[in-house]
Parts: structure tokens; C-alpha cells; sequence
């Protein structure tokens, strides 16, 4: 095999192994045992970026790698996998494997140990993943990553259909490999792809929400376009395909509403918030399509309603609760401030309305739905959204009050009024608050205080 090793891929790939990851390779090396970084680390080395994990292959078995390393933790090892620890760093160290029969296009039955390197890397997904690096062998390319990097293509290793049919995440993997390095699905990969992409079906929510992330946040959102086209997200996120089939004929739009989905997603940066509240932002337009008699397309109410089905889609994929209220809240008032003048005053009642934490987030917002739309009126759209983080910026420099917690008077000061604990505490404070709203410089704790009795003396 190592004669074999010298021959494959370009000898001059070098990949610079961090010295906790080369000192378990010598350490494996040492005992007699064949040892390889594996995997993404090495596509990511290759591509110049720096990777997140260093993971090792080896011919040793489990329970010999425990025996060479003072600390190890059994984190997979029904699979063949050890962490080795190096001071507080893990490793994961894996024996190569062969897996039997997958019965649930999740896991294989069973895992058999092989001392065959290339048994390992033929289980791989991508051949882009199924490359393997040492000091002293070079790059191990069986089944040309390497080519396909240059050719920037994501093509599965040996069949496609059996890769898929073994793990069926694979399927939303390569379509996530694609959207982060910009390159192409093979041809058959991706007809594999449109065949088993019901079988996503068995895959749990958390690991579809995985995928689905961080296709969204990679460099190129808009290939969901691709999990569209091969029925990916018929299954995992249907009420995308409802946007791709709903028109908008409008002098503001110029694409279909899915079209105009993916567009604001590149048009806002690499934050999972704001690109998921670009993808739900419209949900809501197919169900409140109308076309008036002019063949005008019209959406009225949809931001309430796309805020609706983007939280019951937040918690069909087991999405935290703070993700979930962030993103709804952005859909709920992203069509929020088309007044042709904003002032001071309506950004602060704004401001209370939409939350000082998520507020400016909105800017993010309506930027990317402007430039997602046809160009009509676009300078003067952007103009207003402009004017309005002007105000934002204005408010936040005078510390003008915009919520309960920044009045000058809380709870405690009107129960030393005489008030009771109740309902009516939170009454009162919101009748002052809409005072303050209206003119801030009444923030005071002498006139407020004022205003307090009179409430109290009015609701006797």
C-alpha cells in the first residue's frame, strides 16, 4: 500500500500539522502503527483556510490507542473512535472502519475494523473529504479530491446512490459543501440526490437544522435554489417550494417571491439571524396572494402571517427559543417604516414597539428586501431606510427613553405613592411612558412623580 501512496495526487500538496496533531501521528507512527490526518482538515488545509478540527485515522485499534495515550475519552467508540487528549485539546482518533448495511439511512448495523486505508476513505461521502495527509506518505488521493477541487466539483466517492442511501444527510451535505466553496454537484451525484431526497424523511430535526444553517450562512445562500431544484426542500422545508411557485407582478418586484427570498439573503452578511429572516421573511405571500384587476399581485397582511409559519418552521426543526423569538420578531416588522418622513418621534415609538435589542437588526432588514426588489423607486426606499438609522442613531445619542425600563419612575415609586401591587402599577407606568414617548424631556423623576398622583387621584 505505501509503495502505492507515493503515486497518488500531487506531491507537492505540503500541509502544515499542528504539533499537538503531529505528535499523536508519531506517537501511532512509533508503536508501528499507520496514521493519517483525514478529512475535512485536509481539504481546508488544501484550500488555504484554517481548519476547525484535526482528525486522525489509524490502523491501530481502539483499544491500542488508549493504551499509547495518558488521557482518552471513549466519545465514539462503538465506532472505532477515541478522543485523545492533548493537554485541554481534543483529537479524535479513529480506526479505520468499514460499515456494514445501513438499515435506517442513518447508521450502519455494524462497524468492522479493516487495516486498509483505502477501505476507510472508500466509506467517505465526497471525494473532496476522502483525502489523506502524513509527513513522511504526502497527500493519500484514491479517488481524486484533488481533481475535483481544481475542477471545483462535489462528487460522491465510488456510487452516489449508495453514499446517500447510507447516510441520507449527505444529500443537504452536498448541496451545503456546494453553497460554502462555490463549486458544482457532479452530474450523477446530484440526479442521486433528486432520486433519494425523500429518504430525508428519516433524518432527525436537529441534524436537517444543522445543515440547513450553515448552507444559509455560507458565501452562497442562494443555492438553496439547488435544494429546490433536486426536491430537497419539498421535504425538509416545503413551504420554500410554495414561495418559488407564488409571482409577484408588481413595479416593485422583479422575481417570483422565492427568487426574491434568495437575492435578500446575499444581501445581508454571514449572521444566522439575519439570513433566516430573510428566508421566512415572505412565507407568508402565497397564502395572502390577491390579484386586482389589473393583474397587480398584492400581499396584504403577509409579514404577520410569515411570522406565524416561520415559528412553527423554527420549532419543527428544534431551533433555540432565543433564535426563534429574534427571527420572528425581524419577519413581524420587516415590512415596517414606509412612513415617507420619519421623526424622532416615530422612530422612539418604533423603538418601543419593535425592542431595543432587535431594532437594529431592522436596518439589515429593509436594506436587503429593498435590493432584492426591482429598481423601481429603489433610491428613494433606501433614502428613507437611511433617515431612519439617522433617527435610531439620534435617539440612542440623547438617551431618549423608549421602554418601561428606562423610565425615571419604576414600581417601587408608586407603591411609596400609595399604589398597590397589581395591574394597576402596570397601567400607570404605560400611561407615562406613552407621555415620554411623545416628549421625552418629561423623563424626569419630579414630573413623572406629578403625573403619578394625578393618575392615582383619576383612577380612585
Amino acid at each position: 500500500m505505501e509503495g502505492q501512496l507515493h503515486n497518488i495526487g500531487l506531491r507537492s500538496v505540503s500541509i502544515e500539522i499542528p504539533q499537538k496533531a503531529k505528535e499523536i501521528l508519531e506517537v501511532l507512527h512509533g508503536a508501528g502503527f499507520e496514521a493519517y490526518v483525514v478529512g475535512g482538515c485536509v481539504r481546508d488545509s488544501i484550500l488555504g483556510r484554517t481548519p476547525q478540527d484535526w482528525d486522525v485515522t489509524t490502523s491501530a485499534r481502539p483499544e491500542e490507542v488508549k493504551a499509547l495515550f495518558r488521557r482518552t475519552i471513549d466519545t465514539g467508540i462503538q465506532h472505532g473512535t477515541v478522543t485523545v487528549m492533548m493537554d485541554k485539546e481534543g483529537f479524535e482518533v479513529t480506526t479505520y472502519r468499514i460499515d456494514g448495511k445501513y438499515e435506517d439511512s442513518r447508521h450502519p448495523s455494524e462497524v468492522i475494523f479493516t487495516p486498509s486505508l483505502e477501505e476507510d476513505l472508500k466509506r467517505r461521502d465526497f471525494t473532496i473529504n476522502a483525502m489523506a495527509y502524513n509527513d513522511r506518505d504526502g497527500l493519500v488521493d484514491l479517488f481524486g479530491g484533488l481533481e475535483d477541487m481544481e475542477k471545483k466539483v462535489i462528487r460522491c466517492v465510488g456510487d452516489a446512490r449508495a453514499r446517500f442511501g447510507e447516510d441520507a444527510l449527505r444529500i443537504m451535505r452536498a448541496v451545503r459543501f456546494s453553497a460554502q466553496l462555490g463549486y458544482e454537484i457532479e452530474a450523477q451525484t446530484r440526479e442521486a440526490i433528486r432520486e433519494l431526497a425523500p429518504t430525508l424523511r428519516n433524518i432527525s430535526a436537529e441534524r436537517i437544522q444543522t445543515e440547513l444553517v450553515k448552507l444559509v450562512v455560507s458565501g452562497h445562500p442562494e443555492y438553496l435554489r439547488i435544494a429546490w431544484e433536486t426536491g430537497i426542500t419539498k421535504v425538509v422545508l416545503p413551504e420554500f417550494d410554495l414561495m418559488m411557485e407564488t409571482p409577484q407582478n408588481h413595479p416593485h418586484h422583479c422575481y417570483n417571491v422565492g427568487e426574491h427570498t434568495l437575492v435578500s439573503m446575499t444581501q445581508v452578511s454571514a449572521d444566522k439571524v439575519l439570513r433566516l429572516t430573510m428566508l421566512f421573511h415572505d412565507l407568508g405571500k402565497p397564502a395572502c396572494l390577491s390579484v386586482d384587476e389589473k393583474g397587480i399581485t398584492h400581499f396584504y397582511g403577509h409579514p404577520k402571517v410569515s411570522e406565524e409559519i416561520a415559528r412553527k418552521i423554527l420549532r419543527r426543526l428544534k431551533f433555540d427559543n432565543d433564535t426563534t423569538n429574534m427571527v420572528c420578531r425581524l419577519v413581524k416588522y420587516h415590512d415596517y417604516g414606509n412612513e415617507d418622513a420619519p421623526d424622532l418621534k416615530t422612530v422612539r415609538r418604533a423603538l418601543y414597539k419593535i425592542g431595543e435589542e432587535a431594532f437594529p437588526a431592522m436596518f439589515a432588514v429593509w436594506r436587503a428586501d429593498i435590493l432584492a426588489q426591482s429598481e423601481y423607486k429603489r433610491e428613494e426606499k433606501l433614502a428613507r431606510a437611511a433617515k431612519w438609522q439617522r433617527l435610531y442613531e439620534t435617539v440612542m445619542e440623547l438617551h431618549q427613553c423608549v421602554s418601561l425600563k428606562g423610565l425615571a419612575v419604576d414600581g417601587n415609586d408608586l407603591i411609596g405613592l400609595g399604589m398597590k401591587p397589581g395591574r394597576e402599577i402596570g397601567n400607570c407606568l404605560q400611561s407615562l411612558l406613552e407621555e415620554v414617548l411623545e416628549e421625552p424631556e418629561r423623563n424626569t423623576k419630579e414630573y413623572l412623580t406629578e403625573r403619578a398622583k394625578a393618575w392615582i387621584c383619576q383612577h380612585k
